[in-house]
């Protein structure tokens, strides 16, 4: 399995998009501050969704970092979480 996911700096306005294919130890990378881009900042996973192949997150991924539109990843983020459609999005 494998994860593409939001994260959130409230403070800042500011979001992370990324995929793995171990959520947890990514988050927690993240959170401790091993990660380049989110070492600073308040974040909090704001959104997710699980796909069977790497190709498909990485596709997603790219999908949503091409939007380059706060207003649709905050649209994104209140429209689905939490949510279970089609299996797609989960909660942590």
């Amino acid at each position: 399995m494998y994860w593409v996911y939001i994260l959130e700096d409230k403070t800042r306005d500011k979001f992370y998009i990324g995929y793995t294919s171990n959520l947890e130890d990514r988050l927690s990378r993240h959170f401790e501050g091993r990660s380049k881009y989110t070492k600073s900042g308040n974040w909090e996973l704001r959104y997710q969704e699980q796909y069977n192949t790497k190709l498909e997150a990485i596709r997603r991924e790219r999908q949503l970092k091409s939007y380059k539109s706060k207003t649709y990843i905050k649209w994104l983020i209140s429209k689905n979480w939490p949510a279970n459609s089609t299996g797609r999005v989960t909660a942590f």
